[in-house]
């Protein structure tokens, strides 16, 4: 069985797979490594359908490279 994006637990370690959707599930994955200043937008979404084999924890990672700015300061 595929992973439910909707509803199953996601780590930094989970797989991007092909049946990767945005959910509130992963909205709320993002915001809590990410903090309050995430969003999605188009090119990032893009690169995280790529088909090039990412985790979650690569997704976080990527986002906080192209976003220095909305961070919140690590403490």
């Amino acid at each position: 069985m595929d992973f439910d994006w909707h509803s199953d637990t996601i780590t930094r370690t989970t797989p991007v797979t092909p049946s990767y959707k945005n959910t509130q599930n992963v909205r709320r994955f993002m915001l809590e490594h990410c903090g309050p200043g995430f969003k999605f937008d188009r090119p990032f979404m893009a690169w995280i359908r790529n088909d090039i084999a990412k985790t979650l924890g690569d997704v976080v990672d990527e986002w906080r490279r192209r976003n220095p700015d909305r961070q919140e300061p690590r403490v």
